[in-house]
């Protein structure tokens, strides 16, 4: 009886709606890490099929596209816009108006995309000679074909992550979360089931497949917090004040994912003109992926938790600038550890991760150096999240923009020199991305830190270096382990021995970060190791957290 009332009572925890920052990003974190596990089989079983190879690199240049689009149309919307709209109007209890409004911004999303996704369906194949000159006529063929497939899988998946957004709006967050790893589960299904029947095009199937879970599971939820979508084709649409809030608000941020989205596609156009540019594109991804992982994990699941608060304090710039402080040191706690391991251990970590037999070492090698440009700005990458929706919650799209398309050039600037001058290959495109993240990050912090009348700097600053301190030393208690018991006890050619080599090494690593940052007093060290300690307490730990989702304190 005791163990079906405890599954019961986490069903309906996960169920409800959550009540704090902490609480929200732990659940997103979860669902993140989920997702990441599914991405990365997803990632292992291409590699099993189809290796390092020219097919799977057109596959993936095959997506590019079709994500544009998505991101152009609907993510700037719901990043920058209708979740901060949406949410005021429910903090207002104007709950049936924040329904129409989001039902109304389906429709017109939905129009908009797919008058769009038509176009690219119908000429496919111009497009992908435009995105991939260096690829051949067959190569491009087979990338119209899967364009072709996958966009209808981006339209369905448009309608899911438009339920997302209104039900963190509502504060539910497993549910969206869990859903949208599951995407990644239809894809491994597809390429399971039908890869020996059909091939590459069992990935693209699979888009439809995962697009079509992500949506069904969100469906109850969705009755519950009773929206539902009427859809009403009328020019009225721009007479309506929140409709014409939105889009006032998501024009820069859609012109900054263009910016940004673009540069990720002349990225595409770059690899290209090398030699075996399938192969490169692949390797690019892998490293690429890996990556973003932690950046998704962690940046992403704190500052999309963080984001309904600071838009209701925005008229409260004392709490706001208190919530933004401890969300901005709470990601760089957990994400420079993860930073540095990546950076040291990038070699083992790519073979565990990657290790398919068709994976061969000269393509290790080369993912392992991409993966140690990306990891020098894994932690402006992550806190980039932060700082733009600190600017998104102040309802200020056009910084971020103007950032955004400064260091997009920088980028796309130093990638041609570095490839075409300097002969550095793909792995120029990694470090020249890392550059132009921690330029981002320092641009962007200083002029937020304007914006807002400025921060308790030297407080910031002084608490900011003890962290980079400890992660300085962890650098050593990492790569000290590593190269020793690498030469003289295990024998890595073997699984076990690398998954060991690598646990000892990172449990050193992480277990010095952890003393030094608590010998160090370091605020956030403490907050997580008292939640770590009391997790059979943990209900208690989370409320007691400093934030609320609703943006009022709690007094402990």
């Amino acid at each position: 009886m005791a163990p079906r009332n405890l599954l019961k009572k986490s069903f309906n925890f996960f169920l409800t709606q959550q009540t704090n920052i902490l609480t929200a990003a732990l659940i997103i974190m979860g669902t993140t890490i989920l997702s990441q596990v599914l991405g990365l089989v997803r990632k292992r079983l291409l590699l099993e099929f189809f290796g390092a190879s020219n097919i799977l690199g057109v596959y993936d240049v095959a997506t590019r596209l079709p994500d544009f689009l998505f991101q152009l149309i609907i993510a700037g919307a719901l990043s920058s816009a209708l979740i901060p709209v949406f949410s005021d109007y429910i903090g207002k209890g104007r709950q049936e108006e924040a329904h129409k409004l989001g039902s109304t911004l389906l429709t017109l999303g939905l129009i908009t995309f797919t008058i769009l996704a038509v176009i690219l369906y119908t000429f496919s194949f111009y497009f992908s000679k435009l995105l991939a000159p260096g690829f051949s006529h067959a190569d491009i063929i087979l990338m119209g074909n899967l364009m072709r497939i996958i966009i209808i899988g981006q339209t369905i998946f448009l309608v899911a992550s438009f339920f997302t957004a209104v039900l963190q709006s509502h504060n539910h967050f497993f549910i969206p979360g869990f859903a949208s790893a599951l995407y990644n589960l239809g894809i491994i299904i597809g390429i399971l089931i039908l890869a020996p029947v059909v091939g590459i095009y069992s990935a693209a199937y699979g888009v439809i497949l995962g697009s079509l879970i992500f949506v069904s599971i969100q469906i109850p939820l969705i009755l519950k917090v009773k929206f539902s979508i009427k859809p009403v084709f009328s020019l009225n649409y721009f007479k309506d004040k929140g409709v014409m809030q939105v889009l006032k608000l998501m024009w820069p941020r859609t012109l900054s994912i263009a910016i940004f989205q673009l540069g990720t596609l002349l990225t595409v156009t770059l690899v290209s003109f090398l030699a075996d540019p399938g192969r490169n594109y692949v390797i690019f991804d892998l490293a690429q992926t890996l990556a973003f992982a932690p950046v998704t994990l962690v940046g992403n699941a704190i500052a999309q938790a963080a984001f309904p608060v600071l838009s209701r304090e925005r008229d409260r710039l004392e709490e706001f600038k208190n919530t933004f402080i401890t969300s901005f040191n709470q990601m760089l706690y957990l994400i420079l550890p993860i930073s540095v391991l990546f950076l040291v251990l990038r070699i083992p970590l790519v073979r565990l991760i990657y290790g398919a037999p068709r994976l061969d070492w000269p393509a290790t090698v080369l993912t392992g150096q991409m993966l140690a440009y990306f990891s020098i700005s894994i932690f402006a990458q992550s806190l980039i999240y932060l700082v733009s929706r600190g600017f998104y919650a102040l309802h200020d799209s056009k910084t971020p923009l103007i950032i955004g398309a400064i260091t997009t050039a920088l980028m796309l600037g130093l990638s041609w020199l570095l490839i075409f001058v300097y002969h550095m290959g793909i792995t120029g495109i990694a470090l020249s991305f890392s550059i132009a993240s921690i330029v981002n990050l320092i641009i962007s912090f200083i002029l937020l830190d304007i914006k807002v009348g400025g921060f308790q700097k030297l407080k910031f600053i002084f608490s900011m270096g003890k962290i980079f301190l400890a992660t300085f030393f962890t650098g050593f208690a990492l790569y000290v382990p590593i190269k020793l018991l690498d030469q003289l006890i295990f024998d890595t050619t073997k699984t076990i021995n690398l998954l060991m080599l690598t646990g000892i090494s990172s449990l050193a690593g992480l277990s010095l970060y952890i003393f030094l940052t608590w010998l160090f007093d370091v605020k956030e060290a403490s907050t997580f190791l008292l939640l770590f300690k009391k997790l059979g307490n943990w209900k208690d730990i989370l409320r007691k957290s400093e934030e609320t989702i609703d943006g009022t304190r709690i007094k402990v």
